[in-house]
């Protein structure tokens, strides 16, 4: 402690000494008097009396009623959510370990749901005593209230508020058309890089066939990627018959070496053909004098010839 603290402290006790003491004179300092607190029942009372309004029932529309019942999914609910709350609590241990009837963030829950219910038991009880008086609860559909202002102003305000909306449909259509380039062009930039992937891999698949490693030329029609139906196999199967394959086809059926060399399909004539078939015509072959006298007829046969 620096000097000026102890010697505040030191005067200070020697004032509360010289106060025990009574060296001080009164007026320089006041004593305080205990103050007596009276719980003045009848005087409230009579206060209350004072200032209350003695209004009817219709004035003041008070109602004192227990709560309504809880409904069963609401009920549902507030299990549900003191089960979540319950296994948050056990999970996480740095929060403070209270049960779900005590838990302050349940309890603002109950709270909201005791408002509810006496809400719901207030209107349950009031609206049949407004049916009973007479008093209409609910507004017509044909009712219409005096505007405060002129029709002229309420025109105006109408017609300001209709360029607004026009302003913020241009500016809608504005931002779609924007929006709509912006995708043309991202989808023409798209289908740009599509062709030149395409373009690529059938040159990679050409280099393929050049070079022998694959023979699969399915690429040309552009259908490696496509799935084919089994009705198109068979009408390419047609086609390719009746038309064959494309290509050259001058000297098809030409011989080769290996073709020339091939006696796969080759077959040994039988020995007893060629008799079988001179039998077969001698026996349908006139004879000699017959065939004589047929060449004979012939001759003596005159043909004459119209002119």
């Amino acid at each position: 402690m620096s000097s000026s603290d102890s010697e505040l402290s030191e005067s200070d006790a020697e004032l509360q000494q010289a106060f025990v003491d009574g060296k001080l004179k009164p007026g320089l300092n006041i004593v305080e008097t205990p103050k007596e607190f009276v719980n003045n029942v009848s005087g409230l009372k009579q206060k209350l009396e004072e200032f209350k309004l003695k209004l009817s029932w219709i004035e003041q529309l008070d109602c004192v009623n227990k709560q309504a019942p809880l409904a069963p999914e609401l009920a549902a609910q507030m299990l549900t959510q003191e089960q979540q709350r319950e296994s948050q609590l056990k999970n996480n241990k740095k929060l403070p370990q209270y049960t779900p009837s005590e838990d302050p963030v349940l309890n603002d829950f109950k709270r909201e749901m005791t408002f509810h219910r006496q809400a719901q038991a207030a209107v349950t009880e009031a609206i049949p005593r407004l049916k009973a008086m007479g008093i209409a609860t609910k507004r017509p559909d044909d009712y219409f209230a005096e505007m405060a202002k002129t029709d002229a102003h309420m025109q105006k305000i109408r017609e300001h508020l209709m360029k607004k909306q026009e302003q913020q449909k241009r500016s809608e259509r504005v931002k779609q058309l924007r929006q709509q380039r912006k995708q043309g062009k991202l989808l023409q930039i798209q289908t740009k890089l599509q062709r030149q992937q395409e373009k690529k891999e059938i040159l990679e698949q050409v280099k393929k066939v050049r070079k022998g490693i694959s023979k699969n030329l399915d690429f040309l029609d552009g259908k490696q990627n496509k799935a084919v139906s089994k009705k198109a196999v068979e009408k390419r199967k047609m086609k390719n018959k009746k038309f064959g394959f494309g290509g050259k086809k001058k000297g098809m059926k030409a011989n080769t070496k290996d073709s020339a060399a091939d006696i796969s399909e080759y077959k040994r004539p039988n020995k007893n053909m060629g008799k079988g078939k001179m039998k077969s015509q001698n026996k349908n072959r006139p004879g000699k004098n017959r065939r004589i006298k047929n060449k004979s007829r012939g001759k003596n046969n005159h043909v004459t010839y119209k002119i």
